[in-house]
């Protein structure tokens, strides 16, 4: 039993410690998902900002140099002197070099989504620089000549388009940074039903946790004020328990001493008085007086010896000690056998009788306290004593043909005194009693020494069944 609550209390708590370690976990898995989805989000968004950033930096930069060098173009025509024309040619051989950068640039920073537009911005640019090629080259004459026509019709027209065409480049950076929200809007709303699910588990794990832990918790209470009710109950038991065997020892007292009055008291004072007399007999020279007070007190002598050997018996038989347990309790059924009119048989023709001190002493005080009730309390005829060895494990049997009794209400001092001696050796008793049917009385008591060979306890085994007293 106490390795079975042992077994369950173990259990218990890795069950316990499983699962707050667990939910433990759970809510750290939580926080942990939590803190990495967060930044994964915050990661992209600054990725989305800081990409949507830089094309529209480099967006920005081309459409200022688009409209730049249409500015440039402007004043080498218009410009009559040579050198600043020169230097407006130059300024815009430069931004058309710095366009071609921004174009590839934004190539690389665009998606795949514009890359059909910035391919078609590409080409504008090139056709762009292709009719101001030959532009820049006039010389004074075709400038003033040819000027304002070619701004009109090429060079105003040409620069509309490709500014129209990185608007459009525009519209679909930003359209792109809208879609983007969106899924970083969705990672949100994923992350969101996710922390509500794990949350969900959690409260769950917590709250199965909580019911096991207050379960467990009322259990302990129960279980506690169970052992608390035992406790009082043993001290009661004990305090009356200790009443009763003062009282008992009391009792005993008062039986040896009676008898030692009623008996060696006054056979001694008999023997005084035959000492008395032999002393007068033998002073009036009266041998045949003599010899009688002497015979009589030769008889009481023998007389009282036979009682304080028997009161020595009942106290502690010597032949337990000399013999063992088997000729005491025949020796014990004898005496009851003759003194009582029950007949008292044993039956131990199997057993080897080579026990301990202390295992001797236990069952032979247990059969003469079973064998003692049986004749005070049962009125049976006959008691039969049981005594045998099955796998490291002796087995005593009383069992009389008695009227019975209840168990559980008419224990006495003597039942709880064999319990208590057997449970001391890390036996057992068992008491089996009903009315009319008579009462058995079976103790189980671990030997402590090595099992003999298997071929004597089979043949033990074989010798005889103890089995429940049958009465006709």
């Amino acid at each position: 039993m106490k390795l079975n609550r042992e077994s369950t209390n173990r259990q218990a708590r890795i069950a316990l410690f499983t699962g707050f370690g667990g939910l433990l976990i759970l809510l750290g898995f939580l926080g942990l998902s939590a803190i990495s989805f967060l930044s994964q989000i915050n990661g992209r968004e600054e990725t989305i900002r800081r990409e949507y950033v830089e094309r529209d930096r480099v967006l920005q930069r081309l459409r200022s140099d688009i409209y730049t060098s249409g500015t440039y173009v402007r004043d080498f025509l218009l410009d009559t002197n040579d050198a600043f024309a020169v230097g407006h040619r130059d300024q815009f051989l430069d931004t058309q070099r710095q366009m071609q950068k921004d174009v590839d640039e934004y190539r690389r920073l665009a998606g795949n989504s514009e890359e059909v537009a910035v391919s078609q911005l590409a080409d504008e640019l090139t056709g762009y620089r292709t009719a101001l090629a030959p532009v820049i080259q006039w010389n004074i004459e075709q400038r003033r000549s040819r000027a304002y026509t070619f701004m009109q019709d090429e060079l105003l027209p040409r620069r509309m388009s490709a500014l129209s065409f990185a608007d459009r480049i525009q519209q679909m950076s930003e359209s792109q940074l809208e879609q983007n929200s969106a899924a970083v809007s969705l990672m949100l709303s994923s992350f969101r039903a996710r922390l509500l699910l794990l949350l969900i588990l959690t409260a769950a794990c917590g709250l199965s946790l909580a019911g096991i832990a207050l379960w467990r918790l009322l259990r302990l209470e129960q279980e506690a004020d169970r052992r608390f009710t035992e406790v009082i109950g043993a001290r009661e038991e004990l305090t009356r328990l200790s009443g009763e065997l003062v009282s008992a020892q009391e009792n005993e007292r008062r039986r040896i001493s009676r008898e030692l009055h009623d008996e060696v008291g006054q056979v001694l004072s008999a023997t005084m008085l035959g000492l008395g007399n032999l002393r007068s007999a033998l002073r009036d020279d009266n041998s045949i007086e003599a010899f009688r007070q002497l015979q009589l007190v030769e008889d009481m002598t023998e007389r009282n010896a036979k009682v304080v050997r028997n009161m020595a018996l009942l106290l502690r038989p010597t032949m337990l000690d000399d013999l063992g347990l088997v000729p005491a309790l025949k020796w014990l059924a004898r005496e009851l056998s003759r003194t009582t009119a029950m007949v008292v048989d044993v039956f131990a023709e199997s057993f080897v009788d080579d026990l301990p001190e202390e295992h001797r002493t236990c069952v032979f005080r247990v059969a003469q306290e079973a064998l003692r009730n049986a004749i005070r309390h049962s009125g049976g005829r006959v008691i039969r004593i049981y005594l045998r060895e099955d796998r490291q494990t002796l087995h005593l049997s009383v069992q009389d043909d008695g009227r019975g009794f209840d168990p559980t209400q008419d224990k006495g001092l003597g039942i709880l005194g064999m319990q208590e001696r057997v449970t001391r050796l890390s036996g057992k008793v068992e008491l089996s009693s009903h009315s009319g049917r008579g009462t058995v009385i079976n103790v189980y008591l671990p030997l402590p020494r090595d099992p003999r060979p298997a071929e004597s306890m089979a043949s033990e085994s074989d010798g005889q069944e103890i089995s429940p007293f049958r009465t006709a």
